[in-house]
């Protein structure tokens, strides 16, 4: 029933077959002239107009054939301070043949023709370790039986790369004089260090990255990267329909930046005497570690620094060793030992309570629950205080301290000690001070209980050798600009005055003892440079691992500190070896005595660059709210002179603005979030100090004219919202 009302319905709609196909028939035909109009003014839309979705047609076609690439900066190069090269960029290449038939310019065929193989085999063999037949046997590979070409380019292997560019140079000339192309070579940057292991450490190494572009692995490489590696610029050129160059269309279009040079502080000569001094003594003692520093006095300069295990930064041979990896003079942190009896006698000293004829029984001495012997267990029997230092007596030391009181702790800190010296060395420690307990007070006095590191070492004893005046450790001379022909100078800075200028005479006097003193010298005649007095200090100290104190014959380190000559030193040298093998009284002067000697040779020939003029501008960075070792490195590495105030961990507030320029080697005040100590400001200006008490909120008030000579609040003393009383001369 229902299919019958079905079928009624279709008759009465004409629905027949017949009729269906011409419906569709006409809805096909229109659309399709419908979506033919459609495409029609679309097409006029986009030829009329370039564009697609607001893309250019235009633009994309350029781009198309268009290449671009990187051209590389050449990283700044770094000397010593006579203008000797340590490390600089080495460009090197390697060879291929293009074997395309397409690689021509209009009708010069610049690939290489098969009928010129055996010429450029020659070539090649003449000027590279490749074997004619080698070589033949590669550009035949790239060719099909019929003479075309199967490869676009053929490469050489291992022997057709670290092409220097006197090879290439020879090779390209060779190629135009037999009128012939087809090799070509890519460019590779590289690092070279002329003079192998030499200030391994404090160098560095770069090396290239995944980009091919060179990095700053250690050293100051590392910390001095930013500077060095300047900025890539660019170049574009035409490409043809296959993708490829098209000979003669390259244009240069943003130029590359080439990195500042770095000027260090080293001499070249000195340091390649030292390094082989090193190695002499390396051999024959077998020491865990070896470390050698040598500094000008009245500068701060580091004109030799060395250390072993060391490593060659060209090849990386010795870096797979033990401690191959760590910077000893900025990283390590140990107990000094006896070396550090020279700050103790020269704290005494300065506060009136040394006196050198005082007699004393050596051996041993009480403090608290704990016994504290010398090391000769008191063989000598009675000693001066002034003996104490020459014979390195625990006892005298203790003595002195226990005189001193709460001054002692405050020396340590005005030396430097549990502070930083913002060298910009990666990894650089900050030490440790001994704690409160009467017994770690008492033990620091002679070197233990303690933590220091070399450059805080040779930081103390610049206040020593130059009158009381206690300079930071200087490395870098000047930073030069080779796209502006810019140069900041940096100069020797004055960080404190622990000591007066009599104060510190005074102990170079007593030092003199050490090795002068035939009873009471405790490295009598083991140094010597003919014609000079020395002073010296040794020391012995005993090595800390889990809480104990190793034993053993050489479970050590054995150090020396040198200011040559006594009266008014022109060096200081310092000396330290860990756990040798073999250790014999006198070694460390097998390095000591001829490095002096000829360092007292070159001094007449030294230049001093503080008397530079240096007028260039530092713009100032944003520090507040970084690491305070980051900052003040950084300011430091800029060429201004940071001073942190505070022992926190975070920059809060800095005297010069963000953006603001200022002079190079101007002080920079950095204040941290922690507890406020006040600076050592004797030497500073006015306006250096009112930059201080303006951050730190005091009132301060000026007497006389020039520069500070006496300030009211003490040197590390707490700052409170006391006023301040300047002293200037």
């Amino acid at each position: 029933m229902r299919f019958k009302r079905l079928k009624r319905k279709i008759r009465k709609k004409n629905l027949t077959p017949m009729n269906n196909r011409k419906k569709v028939g006409v809805v096909l035909f229109a659309t399709s002239i419908g979506l033919f109009f459609l495409f029609a003014v679309r097409m006029i839309y986009v030829v009329a107009g370039g564009h697609v979705a607001g893309t250019s047609l235009k633009v994309k076609t350029e781009e198309l054939y268009r290449g671009e690439d990187v051209v590389k900066a050449k990283r700044g190069t770094i000397y010593d301070r006579n203008g000797e090269v340590i490390a600089e960029d080495a460009t090197s290449y390697s060879v291929y043949a293009i074997l395309s038939e397409s690689y021509v310019s209009g009708k010069e065929k610049l690939y290489a023709q098969e009928k010129d193989f055996d010429e450029l085999a020659s070539i090649l063999h003449n000027n590279l370790d490749i074997k004619e037949k080698t070589a033949l046997k590669t550009l035949k590979s790239g060719v099909n039986s019929d003479g075309t070409s199967k490869y676009y380019q053929v490469e050489f292997g291992n022997k057709g790369k670290n092409i220097s560019e006197e090879t290439k140079q020879n090779m390209e000339d060779a190629m135009k004089k037999a009128k012939v192309k087809g090799l070509y070579f890519t460019e590779h940057t590289d690092r070279m260090y002329p003079n192998g292991n030499f200030a391994s450490h404090f160098i560095g190494y770069a090396q290239p990255d995944k980009k091919e572009e060179l990095v700053g692995m250690m050293g100051v490489e590392a910390a001095y990267d930013d500077v060095l590696k300047g900025k890539n610029g660019k170049i574009v050129y035409q490409k043809d329909e296959n993708q490829r160059p098209i000979p003669g269309s390259v244009a240069e279009e943003k130029k590359a930046v080439d990195g500042e040079d770095i000027y260090t502080t080293l001499d070249g000569g000195l340091q390649s005497y030292l390094e082989t001094l090193m190695d002499k003594v390396n051999a024959e003692a077998k020491p865990k570690e070896l470390t050698a520093t040598l500094m000008q006095a009245k500068t701060g300069d580091i004109l030799a620094m060395s250390q072993r295990p060391t490593f060659n930064p060209e090849t990386k041979e010795g870096l797979g060793e033990e401690d191959a990896w760590q910077n000893f003079l900025v990283e390590t942190n140990y107990e000094p030992g006896s070396t550090m009896k020279v700050f103790t006698t020269s704290a005494a000293v300065n506060e009136g309570v040394f006196d050198e004829n005082e007699s004393y029984l050596s051996g041993k001495i009480q403090v608290a629950d704990a016994t504290i012997n010398d090391w000769d267990l008191g063989k000598k029997g009675v000693l001066t205080m002034r003996q104490a230092l020459s014979w390195s007596s625990n006892v005298g030391m203790v003595k002195l301290e226990e005189k001193l009181g709460d001054k002692w702790p405050e020396y340590v800190k005005r030396f430097g000690f549990g502070q930083s010296t913002y060298s910009g060395l990666p990894g650089e420690s900050k030490g440790t001070l001994p704690t409160s307990n009467i017994v770690d007070q008492a033990m620091s006095s002679y070197g233990q209980a303690i933590g220091v590191t070399n450059f805080q070492m040779m930081r103390g004893f610049t206040a020593v050798a130059n009158d009381g005046k206690m300079l930071q450790p200087h490395y870098i001379e000047k930073v030069s600009n080779p796209n502006t022909n810019k140069e900041i100078i940096t100069k020797p800075e004055v960080v404190g005055e622990p000591i007066t200028a009599e104060t510190a005479q005074k102990v170079r006097e007593y030092m003199r003892d050490t090795i002068e003193s035939e009873n009471y010298g405790s490295a009598y005649d083991q140094y010597k440079v003919p014609g000079y007095h020395i002073s010296a200090k040794t020391g012995t100290a005993q090595i800390a691992e889990n809480g104990r104190y190793l034993t053993g014959d050489t479970n050590y380190i054995y150090s020396i500190a040198l200011m040559l000559p006594s009266e008014d030193p022109e060096y200081i040298l310092y000396l330290t070896m860990k756990q040798p093998q073999h250790y014999s009284a006198g070694v460390l002067g097998e390095i000591a005595n001829p490095l002096l000697s000829r360092a007292m040779e070159f001094q007449n020939n030294e230049s001093d660059s503080a008397d530079e003029e240096n007028d260039t501008e530092v713009t100032v960075e944003d520090y507040r709210n970084l690491a305070t070792s980051k900052a003040a490195a950084d300011a430091n590495k800029r060429g201004l002179t940071a001073v942190v105030v505070g022992d926190g961990d975070e920059v809060t507030k800095q005297s010069a603005k963000p953006g603001e320029k200022v002079m190079a080697n101007e002080h920079l005040i950095l204040l941290t979030d922690g507890k406020k100590e006040m600076p050592d400001v004797r030497g500073w200006s006015k306006a250096d100090i009112l930059k201080l008490t303006n951050l730190l909120d005091i009132d301060v008030s000026f007497k006389g004219e020039g520069y500070c000579t006496k300030q009211s609040i003490a040197p590390f003393a707490d700052i409170s919202k006391k006023k301040l009383k300047i002293t200037l001369g």
